[in-house]
């Protein structure tokens, strides 16, 4: 599909002609940020550089439009910060924490495109599986056997309704239900990224409870690490700078 450059995300998926390949322009960016969540009382309580930042490797997704798009190193990078700060408020110890973040990380770097594609995360957690050593040494995270299969079966289910789970996900899921919820409701705190605000956090879709401030907290960070990327920077640099904006306030 051949999608004009002038017309923006927010139009298109009005629309409802979405291009498989999505990519954040500067006017869906300042809707999103003219639209924040109600503000809520409360901070993370940490410094920037306090919070773990796992960058994906772009050589990680299916192709260079994959890395760059809406589900691409970004948003991996926003929901490793996100299951980060989950983490801290549920009291997971540092190995589990590790788990979650790096799974986080990666959940969607198996996609093909941007659109539903509802065999995603289960690509994702083969490749997973298959790559745990490298991608935790490139991350700088450790992991024992048994964490990194339970981060496999969150990755895999990420996308699924708690009520589409096969027997078999069902019984990995009840092995260790806290990967898989943190996973899920980090990936559904970064959703102020998309173009309607249907498509926006449900927290009632949840299992967990989400601290009040974090809503308006991942809402900033979409909003100032997709403006600085629209400036130039780097996806490291650009959360970087989102995170040190958002924790100095």
């Amino acid at each position: 599909m051949t999608v004009r450059p002038d017309i923006s995300l927010r139009e298109l998926a009005a629309a409802r002609a979405l291009p498989g390949h999505q990519m954040m322009d500067a006017p869906t960016l300042d809707w999103i940020a003219d639209n924040p969540p109600p503000p809520a009382v409360g901070t993370p309580g940490l410094a920037a550089d306090d919070i773990l930042l796992l960058v994906p490797d772009p050589a990680w997704f299916t192709g260079r439009d994959q890395a760059e798009g809406l589900h691409g190193i970004s948003h991996g990078a926003r929901a490793c910060v996100l299951a980060f700060l989950l983490a801290r408020s549920h009291g997971l110890d540092e190995p589990h924490t590790a788990a979650l973040c790096t799974a986080a990380a990666v959940h969607d770097c198996r996609r093909h495109d941007d659109r539903t594609d509802p065999e995603h995360g289960q690509r994702a957690a083969a490749w997973f599986t298959e790559h745990a050593e490298s991608v935790l040494t490139a991350l700088g995270q450790s992991a024992p056997a048994a964490l990194r299969a339970e981060a496999a079966a969150a990755i895999a289910v990420h996308n699924l309704p708690y009520d589409a789970f096969s027997p078999d996900q069902r019984t990995a899921y009840q092995r260790a239900p806290h990967l898989t919820d943190l996973l899920k409701a980090a990936d559904c705190l970064d959703r102020y990224r998309l173009p309607l605000a249907r498509w926006w956090p449900n927290l009632t879709r949840l299992r967990i409870t989400v601290p009040g401030w974090l809503p308006p907290f991942a809402h900033g960070l979409v909003v100032h690490s997709e403006r600085a990327r629209l400036d130039g920077a780097g996806h490291h640099n650009a959360l970087t700078h989102a995170l040190t904006t958002l924790t100095t306030r």
